[in-house]
């Protein structure tokens, strides 16, 4: 019988692999060697389920870009840490010679016992000019729930502004594209989990839950090659400013794609020397959990984000 016992490897330089009973779960490659205009930066992929199912995709045809799951940004001031072209407002989108990269510097531990992973990890956001803009520090790390088919990814970052000047970060929404707030921690789905269903606060639905808000939502999608399906759910733990749960970027139709945005219609200038703070916990479940199944899964991700992060869990209930 599986119990969840986790095991970590690495590829020094490059990757790390988390396993469980025998299934590869997830690598989280720190040390990509991307091209510029795809803003290296640190992803997770492949991810799996406790059956071995992926639930992610790689460099897809039509965003080159895009990875697994992995924190970026596309308007950050003049620069994007999203990869490909930016979009201007009255221009479109262009591809300019602004791509900057988030670079692992190190980390502050790594571990693996029983059933938690946990790592450090201390990153620099580094802009086409190459001067410094951001310095991170990263927390993330996993806990498996054999019993009940499902494992947990938790992340926290902390970046700190240190390019001397307001740095404003938006998105292609806030510079006039409808619908386009993504920006932030960003999952990719495999083809298959196109037309997806979406959970979200009790409802069923697909493309027009885009821009929604809510403090979870979840993504069940069917795999090819076997009669399965996995559920993703998401849940933000991140304090919001306007004390309103976030919105959420999400597609079905044409891919498959969640994020939770927290810059998705609104800009938010980043003095020097301020910090900007976000959590998030991502369960990936083998078969499909229903609106109630995700739900539930949600309400238990603060317990599971304090576990697996290892800190005291929060007196507040999730919202």
């Amino acid at each position: 019988m599986d119990t969840g016992q986790l095991t970590v490897t690495e590829e020094h330089g490059h990757h790390l692999d988390v396993a469980s009973g025998g299934v590869a779960l997830f690598r989280y490659v720190y040390g990509p060697d991307d091209p510029r205009l795809e803003s290296p930066r640190p992803y997770f992929h492949p991810l799996r389920t406790l059956a071995g199912r992926t639930v992610s995709a790689f460099r897809p045809w039509d965003h080159v870009w895009h990875r697994g799951i992995a924190y970026s940004l596309p308007n950050v001031g003049t620069q994007n840490f999203w990869g490909g072209p930016t979009y201007f407002r009255d221009r479109g989108y262009v591809q300019a010679d602004n791509n900057g990269s988030t670079v692992h510097t190190g980390f502050g531990g790594i571990s693996a016992a029983g059933r938690l992973f946990r790592a450090e990890e201390s990153l620099t956001w580094v802009a086409s000019t190459g001067a410094d803009w951001f310095t991170e520090r990263r927390r993330f790390g996993a806990r498996v729930d054999a019993a009940h088919g499902h494992w947990t990814l938790a992340f926290h970052t902390e970046f700190t502004n240190v390019s001397g000047a307001t740095v404003p970060i938006g998105s292609p929404t806030t510079e006039g594209r409808p619908n386009a707030g993504y920006g932030g921690l960003f999952w990719r789905g495999p083809r298959s989990f196109s037309h997806g269903r979406v959970y979200l606060d009790g409802r069923v639905g697909g493309d027009e839950m885009m821009g929604e808000r809510g403090d979870w939502l979840a993504y069940a999608g069917r795999h090819d090659e076997v009669d399965a399906t996995s559920t993703l759910v998401f849940v933000d733990h991140s304090p919001n400013p306007d004390g309103r749960p976030v919105r959420w970027f999400v597609r079905t139709g044409v891919f498959a794609a969640v994020c939770p945005a927290p810059f998705f219609d609104t800009v938010r200038p980043v003095e020097p020397g301020q910090r900007l703070a976000f959590r998030y916990t991502v369960t990936i479940v083998d078969g499909d959990t229903g609106p109630a199944g995700a739900a539930d899964i949600a309400a238990a991700a603060e317990g599971a984000a304090a576990d697996i992060l290892g800190e005291q869990v929060s007196t507040a209930a999730t919202r």
